[in-house]
Formats: structure tokens, C-alpha cells, sequence
């Protein structure tokens, strides 16, 4: 019995290497890929033949519907060598909205609502460590050093090291995560901190999201918020406690003091703290 494998055209495998030898991350790849299969089916042809004038037009399609064209950069510009074929393309800024935030008490329901230890203590991670879902289950146990008080976050985004705090609240919670595992073979010696089904392979991405959600709806939160809000929450609640913008920063992996100084938009403790002009003013009722 044979199978039929589909073959990869030359032109993909050849973007397909050109974004290995840039280690472009899995997910950044599959989305470049996406992107060029979307521009072939709207020219109804090879994407290497298309001129300036067909990406303009195939831009406009974009805009209405708010999709953006980092892809087709790549593709005309590293893969195809080509990077005048852009000329007529232009960048869409796309307007920066202000996270939402979880409040302290919005933050305590969802944990004790996320249904078991091991999510419990995954969540608390992205909380208390400010991590991203992907620098959550890369976790390895030998990447909590409980002597220094810090998370070793090996290649996180932008493919870079970093170490995240560790505070004694949430220690305890992974210490009593560890125990609970080894007691029930879930996770192997010096292994995934947070496994999969099979142990061998670290929890998914989509696994924590979807526990993220489920304790979300548990814990009645109608607000829109992602995993990715438990991020948010914790810089946003350092900030409130008068923690330095600048180490924050540093704990959330921002190369762009900018990117973590919107959370101060957000703090709503700080703005409550903020005394109004008004207030210097002394008036009366209107005479």
C-alpha cells in the first residue's frame, strides 16, 4: 500500500530554508507560509510572477479586512531577491489599544479556579513571572534556581535569555506542584516542569490557553482577556506598588522602555493616587 505525500514546490522549500537560516521561530514561519498561500490565491497564479501594481491591489484587500503583510515582505524581499516588487506597498499602522487588565481579586479567582495543581501552578507562572505561554511550558525544573529567587528563561521571544523573578509565594505553589507530579509519575527527573500527556513533551500552548479560559469561565470574568492578560497584570500591578519602570522591564524582557511604559496607561491605582489641579484651587459655590 503506498501513500501519496504532497510534494513542496521548489519556491516554498527555498523561503521555507531562507527562514531556518534566519531562525525565525515555528510559529513566525507558519505564518509567513499562510500569508504567501493567501496572495497566490487571491492572483490565481505563481507568486513569483506578480508585479508592484498586483501587490498594491492585493494591499487594499488587506486593509479591509485588517490583515498585515510581514509575510509577502519576506517572501519578495529574502526568498525571491526582489525587494523593488514592494515599491507600491506601504506600511499600515495599525492603532495601539491599552491592555486589558485583571484586577488582584480578578487574578485570585481565576487561579483558584484553574481546576488543577498542575494549572494552577502554570498560571501562576505567567502571573507571577510575567512569562509569555511559550516561556511558560519551556520551562525545564533545573530553570528554578530557589537559591538566587529566579526563573532561568532560556530563548525567550527575540531569542534571548533572561532571568524573571521568583518570589516565595510562588515557590511554594511549584514546590507543591513537584511533589504532587513525582507522586504520580506525571513528570519526569530534571524534565518539563509542566509536561504534556506524554511527559516526554512539555505541555502546549494551547493546552495552558485553553485552561486559562476554562478557569476564566469558572471564576464568572466576562472581561475580554487572553493568558496573554496575566503578562499585563503583572506589570501592571508592579507598577502600582511603586516598583521601578525600568526593572520591570528588565522581569518582562523589553528591549523598548516604551513597550513597558504603556502599562502606566493602565494602573489605575497610580491615576487614583494622582491629585487633580482642581484640587490646589480653593472655590466656593457660584455666587
Amino acid at each position: 500500500m503506498t501513500h501519496n505525500t504532497p510534494q513542496i514546490s521548489p519556491l516554498r522549500q527555498r523561503m521555507s530554508e531562507d527562514m531556518a537560516l534566519r531562525k525565525l521561530a515555528p510559529q513566525t514561519q507558519a505564518a509567513y507560509i499562510h500569508a504567501v498561500k493567501n496572495f497566490t490565491c487571491f492572483l490565481k497564479r505563481a507568486p513569483d510572477t506578480a508585479s508592484a501594481e498586483d501587490l498594491r491591489q492585493y494591499q487594499l484587500h488587506l486593509v479591509e479586512q485588517g490583515i498585515t503583510i510581514t509575510g509577502l515582505t519576506f517572501f519578495f524581499g529574502t526568498t525571491l531577491e526582489c525587494p523593488e516588487a514592494m515599491a507600491k506597498m506601504s506600511h499600515v499602522h495599525e492603532p495601539r489599544k491599552i491592555p486589558v487588565v485583571l484586577g488582584l481579586e480578578e487574578v485570585t479567582r481565576v487561579l483558584q479556579s484553574a481546576g488543577s495543581l498542575k494549572y494552577q501552578a502554570a498560571l501562576g507562572v505567567a502571573y507571577g513571572a510575567g512569562l509569555r505561554a511559550s516561556e511558560v511550558v519551556h520551562l525545564s525544573v533545573t530553570d528554578i534556581d530557589s537559591e538566587r529567587m529566579v526563573i532561568h528563561v532560556e530563548q525567550g521571544k527575540g531569542k534571548c535569555d533572561r532571568y524573571a523573578m521568583l518570589s516565595p509565594t510562588l515557590l511554594n505553589l511549584l514546590r507543591a506542584w513537584w511533589r504532587h507530579a513525582h507522586a504520580h509519575r506525571q513528570m519526569l527527573p530534571g524534565g518539563w516542569l509542566f509536561p504534556g500527556q506524554n511527559p516526554v513533551n512539555p505541555l502546549s500552548t494551547r493546552q495552558l490557553n485553553r485552561a486559562f479560559h476554562r478557569a476564566r469561565k469558572a471564576a464568572r470574568i466576562d472581561k475580554a482577556v487572553s493568558l496573554h492578560s496575566l503578562r499585563h497584570a503583572f506589570a501592571t500591578h508592579l507598577l502600582e506598588h511603586h516598583e521601578d519602570i525600568r526593572v520591570i522591564q528588565v522581569l518582562l524582557g523589553h528591549k523598548k522602555l516604551e513597550n513597558t511604559a504603556r502599562y502606566s496607561q493602565v494602573a489605575a491605582k497610580l491615576l487614583r493616587e494622582v491629585k487633580g489641579p482642581l484640587e490646589y484651587l480653593e472655590i466656593g459655590p457660584p455666587l
